[in-house]
Order: structure tokens, then sequence, then C-alpha cells
């Protein structure tokens, strides 16, 4: 795995939402190096421990990645009132991310609440190829939409009470996706009694599906172990890092 620790330049920092900011990030070194479903590990200014966040946006001609995420604490709050032309801490590209493979011709992408934003590195690839089903709380907290439908994306919208797009779990909408057929594979971010419903759903229909998990870190390349989870290979239970040998897995591999 090869990362880069340093200071790079904050180009761009907006909400989306309530207590969901965007922020671009110029880091040529970095965005070369990235791919769809790795993370950064950013320490805010005056903090001991680094705060993991998934790319959502890699720009290998501009050099720059960007990043989606909620405020959930000081540290998160701190790095979201970082404004364009400061510097900020960050390690990158870290984790293991998903399998592209341009030879599929359907493929599913499903985001629930700020498990979304790894998606979107997903749908530029795939483009017209790939379903984006996204599902939040409420109107207020949808994001991205916009974004997915820029690259050629079908988009699919689910929210939990109707207020926009579909009342109800994105997990309607991709089983309905599979019934269809001639889908090649199935990408998913979210918590984890979503990930666990559609890694369900993907084994009846047999179709590959590798899901984002979200976990604690501390160092971010392997060292410690709070990030870890228990997975099964080979018949053999094992514990894995989500931050070295994840945070994408082979759902068959997770126990849930």
């Amino acid at each position: 795995m090869k990362y880069t620790q340093g200071y790079y330049q904050i180009t761009d920092n907006r909400a989306l939402a309530k207590d969901i900011f965007s922020i671009t990030v110029k880091c040529p070194e970095i965005a070369e190096a990235a791919l769809p479903g790795q993370f950064v590990h950013i320490l805010p200014k005056g903090a001991t421990l680094r705060r993991p966040i998934s790319i959502c946006g890699i720009d290998k001609e501009n050099g720059s990645l960007r990043i989606v995420f909620i405020v959930k604490g000081e540290g998160t709050k701190i790095i979201s009132q970082m404004r364009p032309g400061e510097n900020i801490d960050m390690l990158a590209p870290l984790g293991h991310g998903f399998t592209v493979d341009e030879s599929f011709k359907k493929v599913l992408l499903v985001g629930g609440g700020i498990g979304t934003p790894p998606m979107l590195p997903l749908a530029q690839i795939y483009k017209s190829k790939a379903v984006v089903i996204s599902g939040f709380r409420s109107f207020d907290a949808v994001i991205l939409q916009e974004d997915f439908k820029n690259t050629g994306a079908e988009t699919i919208l689910c929210t939990d009470d109707g207020s926009l797009g579909i009342k109800g779990f994105v997990t309607e909408p991709l089983e309905e996706k599979l019934k269809e057929g001639g889908v090649d594979a199935v990408y998913a971010c979210g918590p984890m009694p979503m990930l666990k419903n559609i890694a369900g759903i993907c084994e009846r229909y047999d179709t590959l599906c590798e899901v984002s998990l979200e976990e604690r870190m501390g160092c971010g390349i392997g060292a410690c172990l709070v990030c870890a989870c228990k997975t099964k290979k080979d018949g053999q239970e094992h514990f894995a890092h989500v931050c070295k040998n994840g945070p994408v897995f082979n759902s068959k591999e997770v126990i849930f």
C-alpha cells in the first residue's frame, strides 16, 4: 500500500446539507495513486488523532481529491471550518478499494446516508452502465444527486419518510433491479444493517457484492487494533483490519 503524508492546499469548501461538507484538496501525487473506495486520514488542527474520510472524487488531470463528510465531533467540525488556501495535514490514499472491471455491462451502486460519497468515483468510471441507488432519512439530508446524474448513470433516490423520491429502503429497488437480471456487480457503503441486508439479497441472486465498512480507526495503516472486524475466508474465521484489509471487502467474507 503506497501512501503519502503531507500538507496539501484546500481549493474549495462548501456545505452540501446540514452538517455535511465537501472539500477539494490539491494533491497531485495522491490523486494519481488514489482508487475508488480508498480513504484519507486527516489530522485536524490541535488534535492528536486523525479522522478517516472516504474519497468522493478523484481528478487525476487536475491533481485533486474531493472528500464529503458529516460533522460528528470536534475534529470534523475543525476540518469543516477550514478555508480555501489553507493547508490540511493528510495521509493518503489508504486502504483497499473497490474492484473495478470495465468489462461489466451493468453495476448497481448503493449508498446509505454518508455512505453515498464513495459511490461517486465508481459512477464516474461506469457512467451509463451504473444504476445509483441512494438512501437518506429525509429530503434535507440528500446529497450528490446532480453529481451522479452528470456521470450518465441512472439514479434512484429513496428516503425513509418519503419526503423525496421513493418512500422506503434502498434494498427494495436493489432487489427489483436484480430480478430484472444482467447485473454484474453490486457495490455498497452505508450503515452495517443496510450492508447486511444487501449482502443477503446479493447472495440469493448469486451476484458479486463488495461492501465498504465504516469503523472507528486509530492509525489508518494497520498498526493498531481499533478497526478490527470479524471476517471469514476458506472456511476460517479471523479478524481483519478495516483500514488496511478494507474498507472494501467481498460481502461473503464479512461476518455481520
